[in-house]
């Protein structure tokens, strides 16, 4: 907190969003079926924030690169583990490499940079760093310029560097563990582990260039959400400015295992055109069939800007102050929209959820972040006293607002956002709570 004197609002925009899902499975497990929690003696369905924040990003992303909103036009980052593709492609397409020679070059040239790649003798990962890599989207042609601008020097690094890879991955009889364990002693640094490996370093600034490339530079969602970087110990990690909470049922969870049956067309068309009797025992019964697992409720999620770290990190990232102020401020409202009108993508097309709006969104400033899951600790419960979830969750999380407003000076007034015809006209009866009704998601932003 000692860095705010550069920095006169807030610290951190707290923001507070409720929603109704109905028949959806936004996120699974590994056996297909919906995540949960146990809180406050009550089995809760749960909506990872890794989901949330996926979403949020690639949808600020899109809206980006298709000229759209307050990022329009601005540089952002792709998290992938195939930049060696991409720096193939872009060789082949740009500068007219031949296909195979391309990758060859890209992945020897990234690897001797520190980056792990896949099994060389399996055709599906070869070219694949073994993690994924948070880069900036034009990354891949970066690194394909500079091949391309030292194509001679580098096409002969790139035919030594894999004649002596070849030869190191043939361990002589009886030495197997002793390199196993000379190659872990080794792998501190990628010098260090070339050296080992007696494998040719890479020519002068080739590897300043590609860390320069892989850096986050001005990607402004690496400087949003972070990324963590440890293969590599001189490329620039980066401390996220935005803290998400995985969203859970304010009420008990209640689980739908739906039985589905697929119908065969070929099959009905038969019977419709009474040709059935052609391969009648085939047309019995359906196609296929199963059960999906679905859930429905009403929502509590919570999301924190730390506009200080933001401003850091694109200041980190080379930007003057000017430019990290003008950044953090687009960053910012489109950071709050992506919140808003984000949404995982898991079965969009069998539940549409991504049709979804939120109930209620509540966004405040504030000396610290400010996390309400505390006031449904206690379940809702709907078929008693407290009435439909929605509706009893807004009043709810907007008294919880306003007894702690009252206690802690550095909040400042709540304001309010809602696409609930109900919900708005009892946002009305709540004026008393501190939280000042807007109709746009621009106006959540002080």
């Amino acid at each position: 907190m000692t860095t705010t004197a550069t920095f006169t609002g807030s610290p951190f925009l707290s923001l507070h969003l409720l929603e109704t899902l109905v028949a959806v499975l936004p996120v699974r497990d590994e056996n297909g079926a919906p995540k949960s929690i146990v809180y406050g003696g009550a089995e809760r369905h749960m909506i990872t924030s890794q989901a949330r924040r996926r979403a949020e990003r690639v949808h600020a992303r899109d809206r980006a690169n298709a000229g759209v909103g307050a990022l329009a036009g601005r540089s952002t980052g792709i998290r992938t583990r195939e930049w060696a593709l991409i720096t193939a492609r872009e060789l082949a397409s740009e500068h007219g490499w031949d296909k195979d020679e391309a990758v060859r070059t890209a992945r020897a040239v990234i690897e001797a940079t520190g980056l792990k790649f896949g099994d060389p003798a399996k055709k599906t990962v070869a070219n694949l760093t073994k993690v994924l890599l948070f880069a900036p989207a034009d990354a891949g042609s970066r690194i394909a310029a500079h091949i391309a601008d030292r194509s001679e020097e580098l096409r002969t690094w790139t035919v030594e560097y894999s004649a002596a890879q070849a030869s190191s991955a043939k361990p002589k009889k009886g030495t197997r563990k002793a390199a196993a364990d000379t190659d872990a002693e080794s792998a501190e640094t990628p010098e260090a582990s070339a050296a080992a490996k007696d494998m040719p370093a890479l020519p002068p600034g080739t590897r300043a260039a590609i860390l320069t490339a892989l850096a986050p530079r001005d990607a402004i969602d690496i400087a949003l959400y972070g990324r963590f970087l440890a293969e590599i110990a001189d490329s620039p990690n980066v401390d996220g400015a935005v803290q998400s909470s995985h969203a859970f049922t304010v009420h008990e969870a209640e689980q739908v295992d739906d039985f589905y049956a697929a119908a065969d067309d070929a099959k009905l068309d038969r019977k419709k055109h009474a040709l059935d009797f052609l391969d009648a025992a085939d047309d019995a019964g359906a196609g296929m069939t199963g059960y999906q697992s679905l859930i429905s409720g009403t929502f509590y999620r919570h999301a924190v800007l730390d506009r200080v770290k933001l401003r850091k990190n694109l200041r980190a990232a080379g930007m003057s102050k000017e430019e990290a102020e003008e950044a953090s401020v687009a960053a910012e409202a489109e950071f709050v929209n992506s919140f808003v009108d984000a949404f995982p993508e898991a079965k969009k097309n069998s539940t549409a959820s991504t049709g979804s709006l939120p109930a209620l969104v509540l966004a405040f400033e504030g000396d610290r972040p400010y996390n309400y899951a505390g006031a449904f600790q206690q379940p809702i419960d709907e078929k008693g006293e407290d009435g439909p979830a929605g509706p009893a969750a807004v009043k709810r999380l907007l008294e919880h607002h306003a007894f702690v407003s009252e206690r802690r000076p550095d909040i400042k007034a709540g304001r309010v956002l809602t696409y609930d015809r109900q919900i708005d006209h009892l946002l009305g009866e709540l004026k008393a709570l501190g939280a000042n009704p807007v109709t746009k998601i621009k106006e959540l932003t002080a």
